[in-house]
């Protein structure tokens, strides 16, 4: 099936949108270097309205490689990332990459179990990590050896003015320093990382095809799975967002780095995409109405990409404050499904379109999208990118075209598809294909001009606030508990969109709910957007012949309790 532009769905995009992209010959370093040299001069990055240049970033980047070099550092490393975002986070990402090594990127929330998963997984020796995450890192157990901690004090990357007023001895201010900060002993300091001076510049750099990250999925039996993706990757699906924000110019936009980029598509919009851009990157450590608006009236946002709950939080605050939003012209939605209510609050807002897209992390992560243009189609995610090409298949046998419009399974085949799991060939063969297609698990009808609708999820992942909760983990978590016999986990549709995870519980003889302590259970073993909202009690988890947990008769009985 060729990429070409009679592909039905082609004539739906913007103007000026290509149906091809360049596929690119050279790595992330040489793209982030070839920014470097053109925007010299040009703001790269701003925190707490602290401004660095792209020649700034340049030499930070080529430092912190030279010290991660120093720390044993060599090609094909993997080294762990646990950072909000945050300069170092650029920073640390393309040092990493300088080296031919491979960025495997962390939830700084996670709890020390969570990630002793994906470290016993990936194996990595060498971690840079907020100081806050620092402690989770220390508490693993001996069998699992890390060489190297550096730690990240957000603090040093402040304004002077406002560190030294982080420094008063005020309640208020110690709270507010406590969030951003706490003691690492032991650890490498990020400074001391780039007091050795610049890489050599003949130390050999990655090729197109070398293994640029890792990035972690959850999976329906709760295992971390890590997600394999090349420089071309990485880079491919940069050109595509490139491509399809037609009429976005190189050193004129705005971007205000809200999604984490330890998450696909942060690391995309922002780490790649931006970069290749030449664009200034606003950096918030985490979604904050107030430091949001406050932004906007410095430096308003013109690429303002979130998740719908986000969305409908600044566009209210912004009415409420009398912030102005107009800037804001490209505005894509993912993650989880977009109600028409906020694509209406927030366009009346802003001065452009609201539109929802498609991904996983599997590719890249961005694969469809509505079109910046009045052919975009509301309560769809839109089309295939370009260079993509899609098909909807019979799930149990993916061998076999539905016919258009009848449901099925939707596979992607393009640049920016993953190389399969890290040590994981079981799962890799049954999400690609021999041919090169993805499965992605998720069930759509596609009409006659491409549009892509979303009628079902077969991975029964929950999506809440645009992040993925795998329902086994926490079920395994509940398990432990002593008072819990079996649990079944599942999610709530929300009104506003997303969903709220529920958990049924089937307890020991004589004990009582406590749903509190439940709760408080799981909020020690997991981030907190995992931990169940409501916990209600079952007599019996059901259960399949083969043992699996019917999870769709769960939701008929416990949802409509809560």
């Amino acid at each position: 099936m060729p990429i070409a532009a009679e592909q039905p769905w082609v004539k739906n995009y913007q103007p000026g949108v290509p149906a091809r992209i360049e596929i690119p010959t050279e790595s992330l370093v040489a793209m982030v270097e070839h920014s470097v040299a053109e925007a010299g001069s040009s703001p790269a990055m701003e925190f707490f309205g602290r401004r660095t240049t792209y020649a700034e970033l340049g030499d930070q980047i080529s430092r912190a490689a030279e010290g991660l070099r120093r720390l044993g550092v060599r090609a094909g490393d993997r080294v762990a990332l646990i950072l909000p975002n945050c300069p170092q986070h650029v920073v640390a990402f393309y040092a990493v990459l300088r080296l031919g090594a491979v960025v495997v990127e962390h939830n700084p929330l996670y709890t020390s179990r969570e990630l002793r998963h994906q470290f016993e997984d990936h194996q990595a020796r060498v971690v840079i990590a907020w100081d806050k995450a620092v402690a989770a890192v220390r508490s693993f157990p001996g069998d699992i050896e890390i060489d190297h901690v550096v730690s990240v004090n957000l603090l040093t990357a402040f304004p002077a003015a406002k560190r030294l007023a982080l420094r008063l001895p005020l309640p208020s201010v110690r709270a507010s320093r406590d969030a951003l900060t706490a003691p690492a002993p032991g650890a490498t300091p990020w400074e001391a990382l780039l007091g050795h001076g610049p890489i050599a510049e003949d130390h050999p750099r990655p090729g197109v095809d070398d293994l640029a990250a890792i990035q972690y999925t959850s999976g329906t039996t709760g295992r971390p799975k890590g997600a394999m993706l090349t420089h071309l990757n990485l880079y491919a699906n940069a050109l595509q967002g490139e491509a399809w924000m037609h009429g976005a110019e190189y050193r004129k936009e705005i971007f205000y780095a809200i999604l984490p980029m330890f998450h696909a598509f942060g690391m995309t919009l922002y780490l790649t995409y931006g970069v290749r851009k030449q664009a200034l990157l606003v950096l918030f450590p985490k979604f904050d109405p107030g430091l949001i608006l406050a932004a906007m009236k410095k430096s308003p946002a013109t690429v303002y990409c979130a998740v719908p709950p986000i969305y409908e939080r600044t566009a209210m605050a912004a009415r409420e404050k009398g912030v102005s939003l107009r800037s804001c012209r490209f505005c894509i939605s993912g993650a989880m499904n977009l109600p028409d209510h906020v694509v209406e609050l927030w366009e009346s807002m802003s001065g452009g379109l609201l539109v929802e897209g498609y991904g996983m992390t599997e590719s890249s992560p961005v694969a469809l999208g509505n079109p910046f243009h009045p052919s975009r189609r509301t309560g769809t995610i839109g089309v295939p990118f370009p260079s993509t090409l899609m098909k909807v298949v019979d799930q149990d046998d993916p061998t076999r075209e539905v016919a258009q419009g009848e449901p099925g399974e939707l596979l992607l085949q393009g640049p920016q598809v993953f190389q399969g799991y890290w040590n994981n060939p079981e799962e890799t063969a049954k999400t690609l294909l021999p041919d090169g297609w993805l499965r992605t698990g998720d069930i759509v009808t596609v009409d006659e001009d491409g549009f892509t609708t979303i009628v079902d999820r077969a991975k029964e992942l929950i999506i809440t606030g645009g992040f993925n909760v795998s329902p086994s983990e926490v079920e395994a978590v509940l398990r432990l508990h002593a008072d819990v016999v079996d649990a079944a986990v599942v999610g709530k549709p929300l009104e506003r969109g997303g969903e709220m995870v529920v958990a049924a519980v089937e307890l020991e003889a004589g004990a009582v709910l406590d749903e509190a302590a439940l709760r408080a259970h799981c909020r020690d073993h997991l981030a907190a957007y995992k931990v169940p909202r409501r916990v209600v009690q079952i007599e019996d988890t059901p259960r399949s012949m083969l043992g699996k947990v019917l999870r769709k008769e769960v939701r008929e009985r416990v949802l409509p309790l809560v």
